[in-house]
């Protein structure tokens, strides 16, 4: 079976479906490391990535953002002159109620009877103006902070802004 396309998914609609313990084979979440870079250290400006519609996003759309910004970061930076927090968790569950295809399907597959759906991944619920992503740089290292937020941005499904603030 093919994912289905992530537009089917975008909207939030109904309440959320969060109670893992209720629910069998739930997939782990995609995204793994939520805070990386170099933790040690302490850096004067934090660049943010600020989703402005409320979605809904996938945690394969997360990890796709983590990982495009952090290999620019890296490559452009180093690995010890940047910090990255990603500031939301996918906590609610996606269904879907899987068709079968091909000869005798039709016998196979009862089309919408009782139509809830097996759990298929897990989203992220995002308000608007909820902050997404965070990266901590030194002042000289914002514009690559940007341009690796603004990376980020075009893997998810909501329009963003980048928004840089001194923290001291």
């Amino acid at each position: 079976m093919a994912r289905k396309p992530g537009r089917m998914y975008t909207k939030i609609s109904g309440p959320a479906y969060t109670r893992r313990e209720y629910m069998g084979g739930v997939p782990a979440p995609r995204i793994m490391h939520f805070d990386f870079g170099n933790k040690s250290r302490e850096f004067p400006i934090g660049v943010t990535l600020i989703a402005e519609e409320a979605c809904q996003i996938r945690h394969t759309a997360l990890e796709a953002a983590r990982i495009s910004s952090n290999r620019y970061l890296s490559k452009a930076l180093g690995t010890t002159n940047y910090r990255m927090k990603i500031r939301t968790y996918p906590h609610h569950v996606l269904r879907e109620n899987k068709q079968a295809t091909g000869a005798g399907a039709d016998r196979v597959s009862q089309g919408m009877r009782k139509a809830f759906g097996k759990p298929v991944g897990t989203a992220a619920r995002v308000k608007s103006g909820q902050k997404l992503i965070t990266v901590y740089v030194e002042e000289h290292n914002i514009e690559a902070a940007k341009k690796a937020l603004r990376k980020a941005s075009m893997k998810l499904p909501t329009p963003c802004r980048i928004l840089p603030e001194k923290l001291n």
